[in-house]
């Protein structure tokens, strides 16, 4: 957009599919304590400068842990794709909830929300201080190594680990000096590592 002049009131609708579905505004009715209970995910996606490929973030709002899925390509079968092998390795019902922005790699919401039996949510358009968590944690995966000009097309999925491993282990002053991945553990119960 920068040197380009636009009419008063112009409205940037690239790579935006308007509201898709619910409306963030209904998770807090649905569930009242979504502030303090846990398995409740943002999910966004991370490309680089140009689309050259494109990593998917999950972060839990309770315990801060941060997933990335190496989706390769920001296209709805990649990003669903991806998604639907990560969830499938968790029990029914561990995660209650998902809110995505309107990016138009999310328009096939609905194979999730029926396959995973997953309420899931929207943030207004151009709003991305309602998933203040997730866009947050994806600034700090730039610092991290996944910068604006890399191509992320061929990343290999060590690193993604390696990352991930990163960022889940430091300690939080809001966790009281856990890490994400110490408060994760707490909420896996003997019958759910079942499943894994």
């Amino acid at each position: 957009m920068k040197g380009k002049r636009r009419p008063n009131g112009y409205v940037e609708r690239r790579g935006k599919a308007g509201q898709l579905g619910q409306s963030i505004h209904q998770r807090a009715v649905d569930f009242p304590n979504f502030n303090r209970e846990f398995g409740h995910l943002e999910a966004d996606t991370v490309q680089s400068k140009g689309h050259q490929g494109a990593v998917m973030t999950l972060v839990e709002r309770t315990s801060k842990v941060e997933v990335i899925l190496n989706v390769h390509s920001k296209t709805a079968t990649s990003v669903i794709q991806h998604l639907q092998e990560w969830l499938a390795k968790f029990p029914p019902h561990y995660f209650k909830s998902i809110t995505f922005d309107n990016g138009k790699e999310f328009a096939d919401w609905r194979a999730i929300a029926n396959q995973f039996d997953l309420q899931t949510y929207f943030a207004e358009v151009g709003a991305p201080n309602q998933r203040g968590l997730n866009e947050n944690n994806n600034g700090l995966l730039r610092r991290d190594g996944l910068h604006k000009g890399r191509d992320l097309r061929h990343l290999a999925d060590e690193e993604v680990a390696q990352i991930m491993s990163y960022r889940n282990n430091i300690p939080r002053k809001l966790l009281g000096y856990q890490t994400p991945y110490e408060v994760f553990i707490k909420y896996v119960t003997d019958e759910q590592l079942l499943f894994f």
